[in-house]
């Protein structure tokens, strides 16, 4: 499947706002319903892939989510000019090794999520820093950087999907796949239909 420029239907920026902030809380759900209906027991977030040598569930978990902390954390800030940085993260973190912590801190992050973001302008420009490996910062939108914060995810939810795999857990078809692989696939998948 193609898209050419009329399947980019300009949204109103409130749309915009409410449907990537649904994207963001089907994608984060998602680790919920794996640590609700999938794992069974705390070790399973401790386990290290074989094929991805330091990836643990609890880690993927960890990461995936720090990207909307930190981006909220930026997005809360009263002043301007607004600068933030993915490469803050705190590990070893509980949420990396007790089902209830990592449940508890996604939760949390999506009552944020619903808080904050509805009322935030998408086209706010922000700076990111980043290391990659030289020191570099960039100007970026906040609208740009939720949906990122988002396709980050999935991608760390396909390495769980991995993972899972490897000690005998199988999850839905649309756990850890890009939206837009699901749309091209016609899957009826929360996020594999284009709403136009």
């Amino acid at each position: 499947m193609t898209f050419s420029e009329s399947d980019f239907a300009a949204a109103s920026r409130q749309e915009v706002v409410e449907q990537q902030l649904s994207v963001a809380k089907t994608v984060l759900l998602q680790a919920v319903d794996l640590i609700d209906n999938h794992l069974t027991s705390d070790d399973q977030l401790t386990i290290h892939s074989k094929y991805m040598p330091g990836s643990t569930i609890g880690k993927h978990l960890r990461h995936a989510r720090d990207h909307y902390v930190l981006l909220l954390s930026c997005v809360k800030k009263p002043e301007a000019p607004r600068a933030f940085s993915y490469d803050t993260r705190i590990r070893n973190t509980p949420m990396e090794t007790q089902r209830q912590s990592a449940k508890e801190s996604i939760l949390e992050t999506v009552a944020q999520l619903e808080e904050f973001i509805p009322n935030v302008n998408f086209d706010e420009e922000i700076s990111l820093e980043a290391v990659t490996p030289y020191m570099h910062s960039f100007k970026t939108t906040i609208g740009r950087e939720v949906w990122f914060a988002s396709l980050h995810c999935v991608h760390h939810w396909s390495m769980v999907r991995v993972i899972a795999g490897e000690i005998g857990i199988t999850l839905s078809d649309d756990f850890g796949f890009a939206p837009s692989t699901l749309v091209f696939n016609d899957k009826s998948a929360p996020l594999g239909k284009v709403k136009l």
